[in-house]
Formats: structure tokens, C-alpha cells, sequence
């Protein structure tokens, strides 16, 4: 007996089962394979999804703390010594890079504190620093977008494959009984299932992930506003 016809023997036993860990085992090389690496996407979605809520919250929950004790009237060299000479927060590091750009600009000898290039580069430091925790924050962001966008097609691909070995498979036996087609179909369309398995959660993860990092990022954007707002009134009163 051919090749083609042992595969077509074996798709299309009427009756046959369909759970889905026969449906993964019954079907084509090609689309175990594209199976295997949706399912291997969707897991480390929700690695990602954890990972990011995870940082979120302790972000969130360190800016509370550190909020508290900027706004408690302590000294804020003080603050500097203990929080943002050695940030662990991104509110501290951004902190911590205006007042590290303060005390250097401070220390140089003739240094008009009142002059507005201090305060340009008190800013630069401030929003370099917020640029640079939100890119820590958005890592594997662009993956969860992929996924999203790419696991779907990638699935179809899996069942435009499929269907093409079970149709071939079927013309071999010559018989398109419902019963003989229906597995190979079932089969085809499993990576279609997966694909959006690994799809749906990723574009709805990204979506509440991203609005929550804008937040974060609009939260760490006024924190700079006003910290650099404390700083013009002192180079104003010591003018």
C-alpha cells in the first residue's frame, strides 16, 4: 500500500477519537511543530503577564513609600543619603539623578545656581532617568504585541497545512464520508484554537499593561514637575 494511502488509512478512521491529545498526536509533522511553539508562546505570555504585574505593584507600592517620606518635611540630602544615592525605586533614581546633578553643579567652584543651565540639566537628568526605568519597565512588552498580532496567522498557517495533508490524504481513499473527513479537519483547526489561545490573552495583557505603565510614567513625569519645581524656589532664595 502507498505512503499516501497508510496516512489517509489512518486520518480518516471513522469514529476516531478526538480529544485533544489525540487531535496533537494524529496530526501533520508540520503542524505539531507550529502546535509545540504556540503553545511554548503562550506560557511565556504568562510568565510576561506575571513578571509585569508583579513589577507594577512593587513600583507602585515603593513610589507610595517614598512619596510619604519626600513629603514628610525631612531633608532631603538626608533623603539622598539614604534613597537616591543608590536608588531601588524608579521614583528614588529619578530622585537621586536631580539631586546627584544639584550637589555636582553646587560644588563646582563660581557656580551661579540662579543661571538656567542648572536647571536644564537638573531636567535632562530627571527625564533621562524616567526614559530609562520605563524601557526597564516595558521590557518583553514588544512580545506580548507580537504574539498578539503574529500567534493567530501563525495558527491559521498550522491549519491551512493541515487541511492540505487531510485533503490529500482523503483524495487517496477516495471517500469524503463526514465521518473519514471530520478528524483530519479537526486536527487542522486545533492550531487555529491554540493560536488564538495564545493571541486573546496577549493583546488584552498588553493593552491593561501599557495603560498602567502611561500611568506609572505620567506619575513619574509629575513627580519630576514638582521636585524640579522645589529646586527653582531654593536657587530662587539663594539668589
Amino acid at each position: 500500500m502507498p505512503d499516501n494511502a497508510v496516512q489517509a488509512a489512518s486520518l480518516g478512521t471513522p469514529g476516531g477519537d478526538l480529544s485533544l491529545v489525540s487531535l496533537f498526536l494524529q496530526a501533520d509533522i508540520v503542524v505539531k511543530l507550529v502546535m509545540l511553539l504556540l503553545l511554548l508562546a503562550s506560557v511565556w505570555v504568562w510568565a510576561v503577564v506575571f513578571e509585569k504585574i508583579t513589577a507594577l505593584r512593587r513600583v507602585n507600592r515603593t513610589a507610595d513609600a517614598f512619596e510619604d517620606r519626600f513629603w514628610s518635611g525631612g531633608s532631603l540630602e538626608d533623603l539622598y543619603e539614604q534613597e537616591g544615592a543608590r536608588p531601588t525605586s524608579p521614583m528614588a533614581a529619578v530622585f537621586g539623578a536631580a539631586m546627584g546633578e544639584w550637589r555636582r553643579s553646587a560644588k563646582v567652584a563660581g557656580a551661579d545656581l540662579a543661571r538656567g543651565s542648572v536647571r536644564d540639566r537638573v531636567d535632562r537628568a530627571m527625564g533621562v532617568t524616567v526614559v530609562r526605568e520605563m524601557e526597564r519597565l516595558e521590557r518583553w512588552m514588544v512580545f506580548l504585541a507580537s504574539v498578539g498580532s503574529i500567534a493567530p496567522f501563525v495558527g491559521l498557517f498550522g491549519t491551512v497545512w493541515g487541511i492540505m495533508h487531510s485533503f490529500s490524504a482523503i483524495a487517496a481513499m477516495h471517500n469524503t464520508n463526514l465521518a473519514v473527513v471530520a478528524p483530519g479537519i479537526a486536527e487542522a483547526l486545533f492550531a487555529t484554537a491554540i493560536g488564538l489561545v495564545a493571541a486573546i490573552p496577549a493583546v488584552l495583557a498588553y493593552n491593561q499593561i501599557t495603560t498602567s505603565m502611561t500611568r506609572f510614567a505620567s506619575r513619574l513625569e509629575g513627580f519630576a514637575s514638582e521636585f524640579s519645581a522645589i529646586l527653582s524656589r531654593q536657587i530662587e532664595e539663594r539668589s
